[in-house]
């Protein structure tokens, strides 16, 4: 089955409406269309004119302002520089590719990650402290021992009994 491409369109007045739950969404909830793998477009009400990447980019600078920015001056001084130069039209395949490349070997790194601990960090934590929790018990046993090894060896001398020291053959 082929997947329908989503249309929110969007108002003169900037409000956003996806067509297919009927209702007026916020850029936060597109947000979350990204994050979730929907595939959508938005759209004009009035021209049809495609409208996903100025939406998307609004999307990218209201994060950019909050918190830790992903984008340095830098780089974006270095993006603007690309506009109008004859490799433009190499440098957002180029993109595309080098951010896919950084996606797959963070998966696979995160694969590696699982498969050496071979849980989640939880699941680590508890397993460790099972562990920690079984070493005391081991060791609290082995002063028990002990302790009750040395008493029968306190006893008076001369007295006979099946003692642990035994004869010695």
């Amino acid at each position: 089955m082929a997947q329908t491409i989503r249309i929110i369109k969007k108002y003169p007045n900037r409000r956003l409406y996806d067509t297919e739950i009927s209702s007026y969404i916020t850029l936060e909830e597109i947000r979350q269309l990204v994050l979730d793998g929907e595939t959508f477009e938005v759209r004009d009400a009035k021209s049809g004119e495609d409208l996903t990447r100025s939406v998307l980019l609004q999307i990218i600078s209201e994060h950019e302002e909050k918190g830790q920015p992903m984008l340095s001056p830098q780089l974006l001084s270095q993006i603007i520089r690309f506009y109008g130069d004859s490799l433009q039209g190499f440098m957002g395949p180029y993109l595309e590719r080098s951010l896919q490349v950084f996606l797959d070997q963070q998966q696979q790194f995160r694969n590696q990650l699982n498969n050496l601990m071979g849980q989640t960090p939880w699941s680590m934590l508890n397993e460790l402290t099972e562990r920690n929790m079984d070493a005391w018990k081991s060791m609290q046993r082995g002063f028990l021992d002990a302790a009750s090894q040395s008493r029968p060896a306190a006893s008076p001398a001369g007295t006979s009994g099946t003692g642990r020291g035994g004869k010695k053959s």
